[in-house]
């Protein structure tokens, strides 16, 4: 199979998706206002509540769904081979996913701004909400905590990118400033931004910053192991977890700041000129795979799996945990960027625009970790690195970097620049994530304070320390941060079950408006049952392999997941009883009232 064959047809569906689809649900389905008052005019406040240009609005949106994990998951996925991982991501994105962030976007905007944890009590129930509210919670937990890692990890590979990645803050904020202080509009900033972040990136590669141990920690016994007769490795892999962890409190310290700081100072235009980097990095590697068209050495179906690897069905669909469906998206579409829609119809540009973004960045890190890596490794180097479940995991980010680095190569960037660009690329996208996710978590902290009367964590001051504080103290807890991937699955299946959920609240919104609901059932059942299932298996993993703290954690996820359905087969019962009772449209729908 070609690499541009793959490609051409990948992006080719995706842009049909949005042509056609898209329109049809905006029209049919959703019936997309642009009279209708956004939460963004009625309650704005110039926090949160900002009204903003759609295009400033698709790349918060783009970059902050758009981390780390639409690269590593199918970075990982490619193990059952390329086939399975590329009609996952083209058609989840389409049928799926898409729908799923352009519903959850449309519904909050219909529900003054609120959140779909929040939104859930007007339309399942006030115990839904609790329930609903809780489980977003145990989501961001554990994306906070892995994308930390993450970054962290890629810090200490890629010290090149540290100059860069952090010299963007200092960009962002001037392109804030200039935007909505001086009006200087949006187009020249932004350009400038870019260059200057290229810039950086040139100079990363003379200097690398590596962050001195400053804790001086003692190596572990599987250190110590591993290392065998040679203790200076022992040593320097300890000193690498001291190192680990630092990066893991900088980073929360910023994040801390970054989630309380007004949204157009920061968090928009780091998201704006990050989703103009999202898209010279995806034209990069599509004309690196033009150019080069590299074998894909990947097979298409894995028919020898090594021993340690799962079976493709269902993992496939919870490994790949963003790229095709996501329920973060459905957070950050009715969490932020609903406050900042201006118009209703843009909903379908930011929503549904927004996940074929991701969809297409999925697409490309297939291609960079298959045909790519191949040219950089070979192909015994490609067999070797996929030779193990752990290998694979543990090695995404790195097979990413390297495929774009030698397809970037292909066209003449030198390797070392190219392979801080993409490192860069990786760093800036799981830290926009985070920025955005804790500022969520803030929100999921002060709304429980309400709930059970709890003033002081309504602050947001004290609501963001508590987010800050539990995502490091999980981060940090697992093999002193080194071990942060292990709760790659459990995030990948809680994230899947929360779209799966999200989907229901949207089909329970749709039957109370008497639309159409086969556009959100289809994908909801699908991913119920996947996710389901493969928290059954990842519950019995965790009892096998004694790993307690993640069964606690998994176990009360699947409670609280069994305890939704329960209350949305209620809320089902009730609405069709209501529509059988009255045989009209249920008020709400043109809620929020001006």
């Amino acid at each position: 199979m070609s690499a541009i064959a793959l490609l051409v047809v990948g992006l080719s569906a995706l842009l049909t998706g949005y042509l056609v689809y898209s329109r049809y649900i905006a029209r049919r389905i959703y019936q997309l206002d642009p009279s209708f008052r956004t939460p963004a005019h009625v309650y704005e406040d110039g926090v949160d509540f900002v009204p903003t240009n759609k295009h400033v609005l698709f790349g918060h949106h783009f970059t902050s769904v758009a981390g780390a994990a639409p690269i590593v998951g199918p970075a990982i996925a490619v193990i059952w081979g390329w086939l399975p991982a590329f009609l996952w991501v083209v058609l989840g994105t389409i049928f799926a996913g898409a729908v799923h962030d352009f519903g959850t976007l449309w519904i909050s905007v219909r529900h003054r701004g609120n959140s779909i944890g929040t939104l859930t009590e007007d339309i399942v129930g006030a115990r839904a909400r609790v329930l609903f509210l809780l489980l977003i919670f145990f989501l961001l937990l554990m994306v906070n905590a892995v994308f930390a890692v993450i970054i962290a990890n890629l810090f200490l590979v890629s010290p090149g990118a540290v100059l860069p990645v952090w010299g963007s803050l200092v960009v962002a904020l001037v392109v804030g400033l200039l935007i909505y202080r001086t009006g200087a509009g949006i187009l020249a900033p932004s350009i400038g931004a870019l260059l200057v972040l290229y810039g950086l990136i040139w100079l990363g590669q003379y200097v690398p910053f590596t962050l001195p141990d400053l804790l001086g920690l003692d190596p572990t016994a599987t250190q110590l192991a591993v290392a065998g007769a040679d203790p200076t490795a022992a040593v320097e892999a300890a000193a690498n977890d001291g190192r680990r962890i630092g990066w893991i409190m900088i980073l929360f310290a910023y994040t801390f700041v970054a989630s309380v700081l007004p949204v157009w100072l920061l968090l928009q235009p780091r998201d704006y000129v990050n989703g103009h980097q999202l898209f010279v990095a995806l034209g990069i590697i599509s004309l690196g795979v033009l150019v080069t068209n590299p074998p894909m050495v990947a097979p298409a179906v894995n028919l020898t799996l090594p021993s340690d690897a799962p079976s493709w069905f269902p993992l496939l669909f919870i490994t790949v945990a963003c790229g095709a469906i996501s329920g973060f998206h459905g957070l950050v579409a009715s969490g932020t960027s609903s406050k900042q829609l201006d118009r209703e119809p843009d909903a379908r540009y930011v929503g549904y625009g927004g996940a074929l973004g991701e969809g297409a960045l999925a697409l490309t890190s297939i291609l960079a970790t298959t045909a790519g890596f191949a040219l950089y490794a070979g192909a015994e180097g490609w067999h070797a690195h996929y030779a193990t479940w752990a290998s694979a995991s543990t090695g995404a980010t790195s097979a990413f970097v390297n495929g774009v680095g030698v397809l970037a190569e292909g066209i003449g960037i030198p390797h070392a620049v190219a392979t801080i660009f993409a490192a860069v690329v990786v760093i800036s996208f799981a830290a926009t994530t985070l920025d955005t996710s804790v500022r969520l978590q803030r929100y999921i902290i002060a709304e429980l304070g309400v709930e059970y009367g709890i003033k002081s964590i309504q602050n947001r001051w004290l609501a963001t320390f508590i987010a800050v504080t539990s995502c490091a103290l999980l981060a940090l807890g697992l093999d002193r941060g080194a071990g942060g991937m292990r709760l790659w699955p459990l995030f990948g299946t809680t994230n899947q079950l929360l779209a799966g959920l999200s989907l229901l609240i949207l089909t329970l919104f749709l039957l109370r408006l008497r639309r159409p609901i086969w556009i959100t059932v289809i994908p909801m059942g699908f991913l119920l049952f996947m996710t389901t299932w493969a928290m059954v298996l990842n519950l019995l993993r965790f009892v096998r392999d004694s790993e307690t703290m993640l069964l606690v954690v998994g176990g009360a996820i699947f409670a609280l997941e069994l305890w939704l359905l329960f209350e949305a087969a209620v809320a089902v019962r009730r609405v069709l009883a209501r529509r059988r009772s009255d045989g009209g449209t249920e008020s709400g729908e043109r809620a929020p009232a001006d």
